[in-house]
């Protein structure tokens, strides 16, 4: 994933310009503008915490994406030692990923993260999609073909908008911004609150050449319709599906059920 690209993609739809995230968080826009370009590293946990912050989302999804656990995590055992003896057990322990999933629902249900609100969480990417809303090895010439595939099938589950509506919605998002975020993978979408989420995931026959944050061609687009409560962290997480092994096995699907055991399974060891 293009760490910079996910970020532009996330500041873009939250309505926040590049030069007022840039002074939330007392950086400057062009520091700011590398990074979303790529010409810079992601920032320093502190700085991810406060770009978090001002865009409403949980600080650890952030830190997740920018693929800075490792500090963010050093950082917290040297405020507090003594939660090294916990780390220290679930690694003597040996736990899986399914068994650190339940330790994390345990986490949330008995110490909710600092700074979230009260109401029901923000649903699964996998639990947003359906067999029928898995289109694999889609052929088509232009992305605008593969949107328009997966907008009538988004409408089907999402009463009230027509396929032609979520279609041309979802194109002037991607002319606003493109959505992708890297290693073959964008995320088109039609965010509204006043609409249930519902996701749609097409894999594509051949390789899109269309302009990529990190110049590989389009393999598969994870197409969002509707936000409730969390719009922008269902776009963090599906931005994390964009990892080499994963769009690499949801490519290679047979089945739409393999495709959504692959989601399922890799939002498990996210917890």
């Amino acid at each position: 994933m293009h760490f910079g690209a996910t970020l532009r993609l996330l500041r873009v739809d939250a309505g926040v310009s590049l030069r007022a995230l840039a002074q939330k968080i007392g950086v400057s826009s062009a520091y700011l503008s590398r990074v979303e370009n790529g010409h810079d590293q992601a920032p320093t946990p502190d700085r991810l915490m406060a770009i978090a912050r001002a865009l409403d989302l949980p600080p650890t999804l952030l830190i997740d994406l920018a693929q800075r656990v490792s500090p963010f995590v050093a950082r917290y055992l040297e405020d507090v030692p003594s939660a090294s003896y916990l780390f220290l057990e679930i690694a003597r322990r040996k736990l899986s990923a399914a068994q650190l999933a339940r330790v994390h629902a345990f986490l949330e249900a008995e110490f909710p993260a600092r700074g979230a609100t009260a109401g029901p969480a923000t649903p699964r990417l996998h639990e947003l999609l359906a067999p029928e809303r898995v289109i694999l090895k889609l052929s088509c010439s232009y992305l605008g073909d593969a949107i328009d595939v997966a907008a009538v099938r988004l409408a089907n589950a999402a009463p009230g908008l027509s396929a032609a509506a979520i279609a041309a919605e979802i194109r002037e998002r991607e002319r606003e911004s493109p959505t992708g975020v890297g290693h073959g993978v964008a995320v088109p979408h039609a965010l509204g609150a006043s609409v249930q989420p519902v996701a749609a995931l097409v894999t594509l026959a051949r390789p899109l050449p269309v302009a990529t944050p990190d110049d590989i061609p389009l393999q598969m687009l994870l197409v969002l319709v509707g936000g409730g409560r969390s719009p922008l962290e269902l776009l963090a997480r599906a931005a994390r599906l964009a990892t080499p092994a994963t769009v690499a096995d949801l490519c290679q699907a047979s089945t739409p059920e393999a495709a959504l055991g692959r989601v399922r399974h890799v939002e498990s060891e996210f917890g």
